[in-house]
């Protein structure tokens, strides 16, 4: 049983990074370790929609499903402490960077692309990755993400390699508080 660790007044953490980059999963663990409330930006937009994020893209486009997402994300920082796992193409929009930047202690989720594509190759709820070729989306799109995703991180972890156990653990190891020396 872990003990949660002391956050009053800290910002919220956040988790960017591609899609199955495991932003979610860890994202959870990290909030119930640091007693925080955990919130999964895909699914609060979803909750808000009132439909899935696939039936979103369909009825009204990229667009509207980018401007919902600057919306909840600008929602839940506000609340305050928490982990906020984020959608993959979040910093996508330079004010949602911004955002992440300034008001939470961002981390980087970086997963290599054949990680990604053994998590992400049966999933078919990923508007974005429903084409001829997912696998060189997927490749594409790291590639116009990564410089994003970099250039607005306080943290890098590499996911590649790493339990679930030892990437939480490196996540906590850059989270926790600093002591006073």
């Amino acid at each position: 049983m872990f003990e949660p660790e002391l956050t009053t007044g800290v910002s919220p953490v956040s988790l960017i990074g591609m899609p199955g980059s495991g932003k979610s999963t860890v994202g959870k663990e990290v909030a119930h370790r640091l007693g925080l409330a955990f919130a999964d930006c895909d699914k609060a937009i979803e909750h808000r929609a009132g439909c899935s994020i696939a039936a979103l893209f369909e009825r009204e486009g990229e667009g509207a499903f980018r401007d919902l997402e600057s919306e909840v994300l600008a929602s839940l920082v506000a609340r305050g402490p928490s982990v906020i796992a984020t959608g993959g193409g979040v910093v996508l929009r330079a004010a949602n960077r911004e955002l992440l930047r300034a008001r939470t202690r961002c981390v980087y989720l970086r997963a290599g692309l054949d990680l990604l594509w053994k998590r992400l190759r049966r999933d078919h709820r990923r508007p974005l990755l429903q084409v001829a070729d997912p696998r060189r989306r997927l490749r594409e799109m790291s590639a116009e993400r990564e410089p994003l995703y970099e250039g607005t991180a306080h943290w890098i972890v590499d996911t590649d390699g790493l339990s679930f156990d030892r990437l939480v653990g490196k996540l906590m190891e850059q989270l926790r508080p600093e002591t006073p020396q």
